[in-house]
Parts: structure tokens; C-alpha cells; sequence
């Protein structure tokens, strides 16, 4: 009874496993065929994107879900086209899909993060952020440790090692 109970589980998971495989080995295919250049951009940022996957042709078609339509072009090496846009400056963080097309019927997919960042500074809560104030700051912080090591030291028994 035991033995049909832990079958059960092991079935669903081999069989989950067997029909994702297609789909995983379709998306190895299409990372060898197409390569975005920066993995992960801030928004603002140029990215490449270049793809062997279109063979002979001369041209084709992209397409960011953020960052709009470009177009393919050929590159220095043979084979290649290469296409580049911009990541918009409101473009959400995550992770954003890039699909080429080529003629006849080609298409390929790839994927890459939107990191997000800071506008201006980061208010770290200590007041005033000239560099005065944080010279002086870092000066006490590091007086601190040093004072705290030293009587660290002092305070240790004879005889015993650290």
C-alpha cells in the first residue's frame, strides 16, 4: 500500500518533467540563435541584440515589449544581423522578451532583465549630505571601532589567545 502511495507522486512528477522538456529544449535552441548584450540594463540603456538564426537574409524585424520595435541589419560577421534600442527611462524592473523575425517564417525569442535604479540621490536618513558631514561621520565611525578594538585587547586575560 505504501509502494502505490509514493508511485503516485513519482508518476505526476515524471510526467510534469516529460512534457516540459519540448519546451525547455525549444528555449536552449533559441538562446544559441539569438544574443542580447546586456543581461540586465537600467532603463536608459542601449541594448544589442544579434541573431544567426535567420541564415542568408539580409534584414528582419524586432521587437522589446519595452523597448518597441528595430530593426535587424547585417553586422561585421557573416550571418549575422544585429539590431539595437533603447530601454525607455519608465520602464518597469523585470524581466522584458525580445522576438526577432526573419523571412520566410523564422522567429526566435530571448529574454533579459530590467534592472531598475535610483533617480538622484539616496536619502540614507542622516541629514545634511555634504561631504563634509559625511567625512566627518565616517571619521567617528571608524575612531569607534578602533577604541572598541583597543580596549578589547586590554581586557584580555594573560595567557589567552584570540
Amino acid at each position: 500500500m505504501r509502494m502505490a502511495r509514493a508511485g503516485i507522486p513519482a508518476a505526476l512528477i515524471l510526467g510534469a518533467l516529460a512534457l516540459s522538456a519540448p519546451a525547455a529544449m525549444a528555449a536552449e535552441e533559441d538562446e544559441g540563435r539569438i544574443s542580447i548584450s546586456e543581461r540586465r540594463a537600467a532603463p536608459g540603456t542601449t541594448v544589442t541584440v544579434t541573431t544567426n538564426a535567420c541564415g542568408d537574409e539580409t534584414y528582419g524585424k524586432g521587437e522589446s515589449e519595452a523597448g518597441g520595435q528595430f530593426h535587424l541589419l547585417e553586422s561585421d560577421e557573416e550571418g549575422v544581423l544585429k539590431g539595437e534600442f533603447t530601454v525607455p527611462d519608465d520602464a518597469d524592473s523585470g524581466s522584458d522578451t525580445v522576438t526577432l523575425k526573419c523571412p520566410p517564417r523564422t522567429k526566435v525569442t530571448g529574454t533579459y532583465e530590467i534592472s531598475g535604479r535610483p533617480n538622484g540621490a539616496v536619502d540614507a536618513g542622516f541629514g545634511a549630505t555634504d561631504n563634509t558631514t559625511q567625512l566627518a561621520l565616517g571619521g567617528v565611525l571608524v575612531t569607534g571601532a578602533v577604541a572598541g578594538t583597543v580596549v578589547r585587547m586590554r581586557r584580555r586575560p594573560s595567557g589567552v589567545s584570540a
